[in-house]
């Protein structure tokens, strides 16, 4: 096979190399240009600034040069704005270099800019998957203009969509949207983390009847520095991470916008230049810290995963940790920010509060070393977004039946696990409540949705997941902030509250509830604000397997500080000898008995649900262990209940289907699960929570 850039076009050659002094590719852009100048569709998948996205976009340049469509040729999609914000210049250059024009659309983007794209397209369309819905539903839009010589999609970080309602979202918009060409839309997506990519290259295949290919070129080995800290507070952390990002570039992930605050606060006035960076931040302060890294070398921005995607900060010295994230995928992409530079090494630093995140820091790293990542659990039963489609057609095109909305919406794969019964019963249903109107045939937006969905002009319509009521903080001279969610501002009090937001405290001066803005002032200390949290965090059972196996080693681990070695000791003391790979590692006392699974959060809680069918016993799980609370409590009763769990059959009746479904905490995973009949909003939780599959391997496996 001859060299990749030769098939390119020779305005395109002589571009890369005098714009940019390239003098060849690299791998990762060699074998995912041969595939899509072949007619793939195509999953490229490389390290963080491994070049993926050059993979994608030069040899659909290619295509598009020599073959210029009549408006957007190419659709390139990202998962938040702030990364479409960070590609737009360098997209921008890669198709002015060959004589084409891009342009960026989403919510921040003038109506004047919008309007003059409209009447003169441009090859390239940047935007986000509730961007795309806002074009479809409006009608000073014309798209069956705009998109019918469309050609490609690519979607950018296509593993943190994937398996989400925000993909099935993007797939069903895509899929109304190539109703507009008559051509085979090829699509490409891009990742550095995903343990599946069949899976997913599948999931986007949608109606494409394009050949598939994955492009996964070797990764070439290179040194990390990790290391993990026990500091047991957050102050304790604050000041520990400060003395060594003093004179750095830092980016300091937290697990939640709480603690990023609380720890930004605390590294004030150290020596170091202290930026928050997350969603209720103002855009003017993200915008303000990711400028910073561009102006010295003396910066930290403490973030939530807002800065875990692909978007481009600089040239970045260490990434720091509060405790550790739920995933090996976020732990790559996190730890990917750095080494970009020649000679430097990538690197995460842990600080962790407590032992338990001190083990899930090890086991991730373990893992990495072994080059597992998690797969994205494909859904086919996406029922919140099928309403908030039935909704959007609604509105799209005045009235429409049922029929066509079920030939328009089950060519995506996330519905296809949806039966034609099953979407009569849920249309009747929304009927019923209100939520659709049918008239001779057609279906219509009730009153009741209209009511719910309507505000502002439909906003609610344009994005499938859920926003919270917001009261928008500026200071008395009118800057922005950021925002608080209503539930902690309701307990503010106007003259004596302190909070902290943007890593500074604010006392409260005035709230006014009609504009929902609060007016604040510098104030010495505040609390942490309360951010809504619906759903515990459920560690994998791949993580959780993991920490059992450290706590069983008796090896040491050489990138942990002499703290966190003390705090491994003792978890392998109070659990190691206890903890076999095969077998109930059960601890029963009178009346109570621990059983150390390691299974992690949803196959533990799967099992306690059915052992709550057969047995009047107290049960809680978590992600390592289940703890039961009876006077008849023995090994062997619960060795015999779990025999009874073991099977299929025993899952699969109705009465206990309906029983587990009767049990589940009552979360809520979406704006429109109101909508839903009971079942399948509880079906939703069910498939948040349990993995029936996986505890049925498990139990199998351990019960033989």
């Amino acid at each position: 096979m001859g060299s990749a850039f030769s098939r390119y076009p020779s305005r395109l050659q002589e571009a890369i190399a005098s714009r940019l002094g390239w003098t060849r590719l690299r791998p990762v852009q060699e074998l995912s240009s041969h595939a899509i100048l072949d007619g793939n569709n195509v999953v490229i998948l490389a390290p963080t600034a491994g070049g993926k996205t050059e993979a994608s976009i030069f040899p659909m340049l290619a295509q598009l040069v020599e073959n210029e469509p009549e408006g957007v040729g190419l659709i390139y999609v990202a998962p938040i704005k702030a990364l479409l914000n960070n590609q737009d210049e360098r997209l921008g250059t890669y198709m002015e270099m060959v004589g084409l024009s891009r342009f960026l659309w989403h919510g921040d983007v003038s109506q004047r800019d919008k309007r003059n794209f409209v009447k003169q397209p441009t090859t390239l369309l940047m935007t986000t998957p509730e961007s795309l819905e806002v074009m479809l539903l409006s009608p000073k839009v014309p798209v069956a203009s705009l998109f019918r010589d469309l050609r490609a999609l690519i979607i950018d970080e296509v593993h943190a969509i994937a398996g989400s309602d925000r993909g099935s979202h993007l797939l069903s918009v895509f899929e109304r949207l190539m109703r507009n060409t008559t051509n085979d839309v090829q699509r490409v997506g891009l990742s550095a983390t995903v343990g599946n990519p069949t899976d997913i290259l599948k999931w986007m295949q949608g109606t494409s009847s394009r050949p598939n290919c994955v492009v996964n070129p070797p990764k070439v080995p290179s040194q990390k520095d990790i290391h993990v800290f026990l500091c047991e507070t957050i102050p304790d952390i604050a000041r520990d991470a400060s003395k060594i990002a003093q004179a750095k570039k830092s980016l300091f992930f937290c697990q939640s916008r709480a603690i990023a605050e609380s720890i930004a606060e605390r590294m004030q006035d150290r020596g170091t230049d202290v930026f928050v960076h997350h969603s209720s931040v103002s855009a003017e302060e993200r915008q303000a810290a990711e400028a910073s890294f561009h102006h010295g070398n003396n910066t930290c921005i403490v973030c939530t995963s807002t800065l875990e995607l692909g978007i481009d900060v600089g040239d970045l010295d260490l990434v720091l940790q509060a405790n550790a994230p739920s995933t090996v995928s976020s732990f790559l992409q996190r730890l990917g920010r750095t080494g970009r530079r020649t000679g430097a090494r990538a690197n995460t630093t842990f600080y962790c509060e407590h032992s338990e995140a001190v083990l899930e820091a090890i086991a991730l790293v373990e893992l990495a070393k072994k080059g597992w990542v998690e797969s994205v659990r494909v859904q086919k039963r996406a029922w919140p977004v099928l309403v908030h489609q039935l909704l959007a057609l609604t509105l799209q095109f005045g009235a429409i039946s049922a029929e066509r909305c079920w030939e328009q919406l089950m060519r995506v794969l996330d519905f296809s696990g949806i039966s034609h019964t099953e979407f009569d019963s849920l249309i009747a249903h929304l009927v019923r409540e209100d939520y659709l109107v049918c008239i001779g045939g057609l279906l219509s937006m009730g009153e009741r949705a209209e009511k719910i969905f309507g505000r502002r002009n439909f906003m609610e319509i344009y994005a499938v997941f859920s926003s919270p009521v917001l009261y928008k903080v500026k200071t008395a001279a009118g800057r922005l902030v950021g925002s608080l969610e209503q539930d902690f501002v309701d307990k503010l009090v106007v003259d004596m509250s302190s909070f902290l937001l943007g890593g500074r405290a604010w006392t409260v001066s005035e709230i006014n509830h009609f504009d929902r803005t609060i007016t604040a002032h510098p104030a010495p200390g505040g609390k942490k604000p309360a951010w809504g949290g619906f759903s515990p965090q459920l560690l994998s059972f791949e993580i959780c397997q993991q920490i059992a196996e450290l706590l069983r080693s008796s090896e040491p681990i050489s990138y942990i500080d002499s703290a966190a070695k003390h705090a491994l000791s003792e978890k392998r003391l109070e659990l190691g000898s206890s903890l076999t790979p095969k077998g109930l590692n059960l601890n029963v006392e009178p009346g109570r008995a621990l059983w150390w699974t390691f299974a992690g959060g949803q196959i533990n809680h799967t099992l306690r649900y059915g052992l709550m069918q057969f047995q009047d016993w107290k049960i809680i799980s978590d992600n390592f262990c289940i703890r039961f609370e009876a006077e008849n409590l023995s090994s062997q009763t619960i060795h015999d209940s779990l025999k009874h769990l073991q099977h299929a059959e025993s899952w699969n009746n109705e009465n206990t289907q309906q029983y587990i479904l009767n049990q589940l905490p009552n979360y809520r995973l979406s704006k429109f699960q109101q909508a839903l009949p009971d079942h399948y909003a509880r079906e939703m939780i069910a498939n948040y929570l349990l993995d029936l599959p996986g505890a049925l391997r498990y139990l199998n496996t351990l019960l033989g």
